[in-house]
């Protein structure tokens, strides 16, 4: 196979084909026509000797061959956009760009609104989407359809790239109440009834299983290694909801502290520290490899580093 016969846009067609396996959504994704798509499927074909993906009552599979091709492809093509980017620049003060983040209701208002600050100030016209954890698949990062995803990450893809955000400690939001808020002691504690607050990772969540402790999280594990278990009433993913709870229902929250400082200028609630040790939690950015050296998402990724650095110092996190 001579070099100088092979069109560099069959190597980006190759990597559509495979990512989506279907000819349709390949060329979608690529913003080409499907009779084009499947012309360069039948040059592909040719060009490798090989179906590369053959149609089965389960849709189009990969073949063996296609299976070895497919990163070595990627990584071409990741080689052919670095060269591309050498030099380049982002323009954020006349860009128009979207991008498109994941975060948790917890990233979300802590982090956005002081990123969304610094935007109009820098990069007026600069476009955010932010989705939450249900809204995105694995396979949606990994194809760079999202930017970023941020929030807590039990387990990490090994091929993302990660940052961290920033490390936040717990406290807990209580009822105003001079019987509860004086003398908060472990057993006060485990008398209240609770609320219970997270969504960590991403992808479309289950449901819980309260006698199934270990798998509640942070909060409900150390407590178990106590031997302790607290009277969770509520069960949520939201975490205003969580705070609204605290005031209207009078339920314990334990939430990380940038979350109660939300409301600490609500008479009704009281933000106290818990009165057990719990090991902080770790708030990451993750991106897919496609994305690492686009210069807009390196600006991106670096406007967020700068504002999470200067919450965490304000909050001394």
């Amino acid at each position: 196979m001579q070099l100088d016969k092979i069109d560099l846009n069959l190597l980006r067609y190759l990597d559509s084909l495979l990512r989506e396996q279907n000819v349709t959504h390949a060329a979608n994704r690529l913003g080409i026509t499907q009779p084009a798509m499947s012309n360069g499927l039948r040059r592909l074909r040719d060009l490798f000797h090989d179906p590369l993906l053959v149609r089965t009552s389960d849709g189009m599979m990969p073949t063996a061959l296609s299976i070895q091709l497919q990163p070595k492809v990627q990584a071409i093509l990741q080689s052919v956009d670095e060269v591309l980017h050498l030099g380049q620049n982002f323009d954020a003060e006349s860009s128009s760009r979207v991008f498109r983040i994941m975060a948790s209701d917890y990233a979300e208002a802590t982090l956005i609104p002081p990123l969304m600050e610094k935007l109009q100030a820098e990069a007026p016209n600069v476009i955010l989407d932010v989705m939450n954890p249900s809204d995105v698949s694995f396979h949606d990062v990994e194809k760079g359809k999202v930017d970023l995803v941020i929030n807590r990450f039990e387990t990490l893809p090994q091929s993302f790239h990660q940052k961290s955000v920033w490390i936040d400690n717990f406290s807990c939001l209580v009822p105003n109440k001079p019987d509860i808020i004086e003398d908060f002691t472990l057993d006060k504690y485990l008398a209240l009834p609770h609320v219970w607050v997270s969504k960590t990772g991403f992808g479309v969540g289950v449901g819980v299983q309260p006698e199934e402790v270990q798998k509640l999280g942070w909060v409900d594990g150390t407590l178990a290694e106590l031997g302790h278990k607290r009277n969770i009433r509520l069960f949520t993913r939201n975490y205003n909801v969580a705070m609204r709870a605290t005031e209207q229902l009078g339920l314990i929250a334990t939430l990380p502290s940038l979350a109660t400082k939300l409301v600490a200028d609500n008479a009704k609630v009281k933000v106290v520290p818990p009165p057990f040790d719990i090991p902080p939690v770790e708030l990451k950015m993750l991106w897919s490899p496609l994305l690492q050296h686009d210069p807009g998402h390196i600006w991106l990724r670096s406007t967020i580093a700068g504002c999470a650095t200067v919450i965490a110092k304000n909050h001394s996190l």
